[in-house]
Order: C-alpha cells, then sequence, then structure tokens
C-alpha cells in the first residue's frame, strides 16, 4: 500500500485530523487518545495499526516542558548506549518533577529491566499502569518480565491483555504464542 493511500485511509478513519489537533496536555490523559485507541482496536488494517501506535506513542511521550523532553532524548540515548545507571538518574527526574506523567515510569521501567532489576521494573509497571490502564507497553513489558521470570500464566495474562487493546499487535501475538507452547510442553 503506498503512503497517501495509508493517509487517506485515515483521514476517512477521522483519526488524523484528532490525532494532529493541538493539545495544551499531551500525556496519557490528552483527549485525543480515546479515539486513537478506538481506531487501533477496531482496525483491521495492520498499516492504519501501527500508525495509531506511532500517534499514541508520541502524544504518551510529550511531557510538556522543553527540560523534560531533554531528559527524557537523553534516558533514551543512555538506553541505547547501555548505561542503564544514566538512563535510571533521567528518568528519575522526569518522575520527580512529574510524577503524574506515565511514561516516565515506562520508561524507567524499561530501564530497570533492561539492567536486570525485575522487581523495580514490575514496581513501575504498576505506577505506569496506575496513571494509564490502556498502556499497551507497559502491559506488554509486564508480559516480558513475567516470561523472563517463567511466571507463564501472569506472562500470557499481560499478552492476552495487550491484544484486548491493541488486536493486531504482532509481538504481543508472537508472545502469547510462545507462552501458550511452553505452557503446553510444561503441562506433558
Amino acid at each position: 500500500m503506498r503512503c497517501f493511500d495509508l493517509v487517506r485511509q485515515v483521514l476517512l478513519a477521522g483519526s488524523f485530523a484528532l490525532a494532529l489537533a493541538p493539545s495544551a496536555s499531551a500525556d496519557q490523559n490528552d483527549p485525543r487518545l480515546p479515539a486513537l485507541f478506538k481506531r487501533l482496536h477496531d482496525t483491521d488494517n495492520l498499516n492504519i495499526a501501527r500508525l495509531t501506535e506511532f500517534m499514541i506513542w508520541n502524544i504518551w511521550g510529550e511531557t510538556g516542558k522543553p527540560e523534560l523532553d531533554r531528559l527524557m532524548k537523553e534516558g533514551e540515548a543512555a538506553m541505547e548506549d547501555e548505561d542503564f545507571k544514566t538512563a535510571v538518574a533521567k528518568f528519575d527526574a522526569v518522575i520527580a518533577a512529574r510524577p503524574d506523567f506515565a511514561e516516565g515510569w515506562n520508561r524507567r521501567a524499561t530501564a530497570y529491566y533492561l539492567s536486570g532489576d525485575y522487581d523495580a521494573s514490575l514496581s513501575d509497571i504498576e505506577h505506569v499502569l496506575e496513571l494509564e490502564p490502556r498502556h499497551f507497553g507497559a502491559i506488554s513489558g509486564l508480559g516480558v518480565v513475567n516470561l523472563a521470570r517463567e511466571h507463564d500464566a501472569a506472562a500470557r495474562d499481560a499478552f492476552e491483555r495487550v491484544l484486548s487493546l491493541y488486536p493486531l499487535n504482532v509481538p504481543a501475538r508472537a508472545n502469547l504464542k510462545l507462552v501458550k507452547k511452553r505452557m503446553d510442553d510444561g503441562a506433558i
């Protein structure tokens, strides 16, 4: 499908114009999110789902403050460099400044997971989901942490929860298939 066709489909669906509307409060409380989540749930077009996911992540990542946006980028860069201590420190600063900002908690949960600190990751995931129960990234993270800990039933439940929000989520489908196979193999 050509890019123009994809954009045209999204425009016809009504979510593209809504997603581009200016917002004073961009984060998990952004008024554009309900329509985007509806589109994410209802579409049967993988390209539209991926574009919608991209729009949701962009909204979730908007702190509304340039200094916090800088800290978020620095934390991401530190994670890419596998400097998890620095990443956690950057996200700590974001969380201290905006404890109601779900994505700060989510990014720190990711840094903790990547560093092998599953308990801290799970604790941060809980904060994310208190602030944004639809955060399919955090729910997927919950599944991945539970996979790593071999808590297969909890991992299965998390990936099923992701798919209830975002049925075309390819990684969640693959992880659900993996955990179900592992559970079936263990039942022998």
